[in-house]
């Protein structure tokens, strides 16, 4: 069943990874064009010349943009398959399309929402190129710190569900990890690296893009991996199953 499940996971992820690159291309791209013109005018007030394209912008903001989408989101689907795999019966009593959703919610909100809450997607031109390790590290640490937090207080609500009832626990372990997301958000250090000049709608509307295509990608995921899910864990589908084998 596993194995079914990852191969639906992955096609639910390249599913969501075409959607994503449309909606990217649609009104992440303009955004990284302004941005990129900001970045030569700077340039060529400092006198500098421009560095040279390894591959050009048509290119990425098409083929290469779809390909790095796709693939991105291929791995998301078989992870969130394997995921799936574990968690469901395990959790509540959420059928097939119910996990499915929650655990696309849940993904977003502890892998997307909270990390850029602290640390916000930015175009180009935003940025020290010799900070680049550093805020890449903190992004992650966000990142981890975030699921470490989400995966513990989903251990304790269902722990805590035998004595206070799901509803009781649920509202108990989201609580835990909100704090434990604000005390990470807290102690981390900020980042504030945007420049002078740099326009604050051009910045807002990047920024809205980069969280609305992971709100896609992720929204489609639970939708079309519950949907191929249920299809697959039906007792309908299971009894074709062993008719099909018995036949054999």
């Amino acid at each position: 069943m596993v194995r079914a499940l990852l191969i639906r996971g992955m096609l639910a992820g390249v599913l969501a990874g075409v959607l994503a690159f449309a909606f990217a291309w649609l009104f992440g791209e303009p955004q990284v064009d302004l941005a990129i013109g900001f970045e030569e005018h700077m340039h060529k007030m400092a006198g500098e010349s421009p560095e040279p394209e390894l591959v050009s912008r048509s290119v990425q903001s098409t083929i290469g943009l779809l390909t790095g989408v796709v693939v991105y989101g291929a791995a998301i689907g078989g992870i969130f398959a394997l995921t799936f795999a574990y968690v469901y019966g395990r959790i509540g009593r959420l059928g097939p399309r119910g996990m499915a959703g929650l655990l696309a919610l849940a993904g977003f909100v502890a892998l997307i929402v909270v990390p850029q809450i602290k640390y916000p997607a930015n175009p180009p031109a935003i940025g020290e190129p010799d900070t680049i390790g550093t805020r890449t590290a903190l992004y992650f640490a966000m990142m981890a710190l975030s699921v470490i937090a989400a995966v513990t207080a989903a251990s304790t609500g269902r722990q805590l569900a035998r004595r206070l009832g799901e509803w009781n626990s649920a509202l108990i372990a989201i609580a835990a990890y909100l704090a434990v997301v604000a005390a990470a958000m807290a102690m981390l250090p900020p980042v504030n690296e945007v420049p002078d000049g740099f326009s604050a709608v051009t910045l807002w509307n990047f920024r809205v893009a980069s969280l609305g295509m992971q709100a896609v990608l992720w929204v489609t995921l639970g939708l079309a991996f519950g949907l191929f899910a249920h299809y697959r864990l039906s007792p309908a589908h299971r009894v074709e199953n062993r008719a099909a084998r018995s036949l054999r």
